[in-house]
């Protein structure tokens, strides 16, 4: 073998060996970006998600407190118009009682409640008490009762009013305390969209 064959050999042999370290290191070099890559990916893709998750939440924390504003709006709106129902019914019954203290029933109840009143007390000192506005039907109800009626000093609407003062009890049949526990307990029924 001649010099400059060995000199070719050489040349060959050292480019060919230069070739398989720059393709290895190349593969490496390659390897190790691909690997920073994935991993960078993978990074971004874990802040996109929690972004995403991050901005759900609020869009729904947002969401759920829009919704509760309007639903206590609608209450609030629902509870005034419900008020509003319940305060003209109460008054029309306001106006059928007045109407019905002027039918002669009314006088059947004021002398049902002043007998029942006299039944409970039992032959004990008990007070009748009438409305002011009743005070012209004082006389006939006395003669129908058989007992001492005394007309209150204040209104209740109508109704009747016994004491007994011995063992301290006061029997309210007034209107105006009927009235009062009925529009207490009143609820209105119904249903939106009905």
């Amino acid at each position: 073998m001649t010099v400059e064959e060995k000199l070719q050999h050489f040349t060959t042999y050292t480019m060919e060996e230069a070739r398989k370290r720059c393709d290895a290191m190349l593969s490496e070099y390659t390897a190790a970006l691909e690997q920073i890559f994935q991993e960078h990916q993978e990074t971004k893709r874990r802040q996109e998600d929690l972004e995403i998750k991050t901005e759900t939440d609020r869009l729904v924390r947002e969401n759920n407190h829009r919704v509760s504003q309007t639903q206590m709006e609608i209450k609030r709106t629902l509870n005034q118009q419900q008020s509003e129902l319940k305060d003209k019914l109460f008054s029309e019954v306001r106006d059928m009682l007045a109407r019905f203290a002027e039918t002669p029933a009314y006088q059947k109840l004021l002398i049902k409640q002043f007998k029942d009143a006299l039944a409970f007390a039992k032959g004990e000192e008990i007070i009748l008490y009438i409305d002011p506005s009743d005070a012209a039907r004082r006389s006939s109800l006395e003669v129908e009762v058989g007992q001492m009626i005394t007309v209150s000093s204040y209104p209740f609407l109508g109704g009747t009013r016994a004491v007994l003062p011995g063992r301290r009890i006061l029997i309210d049949n007034s209107f105006e305390t009927k009235l009062a526990e009925e529009k207490e307990n009143f609820r209105l029924k119904g249903r939106i969209g009905v």
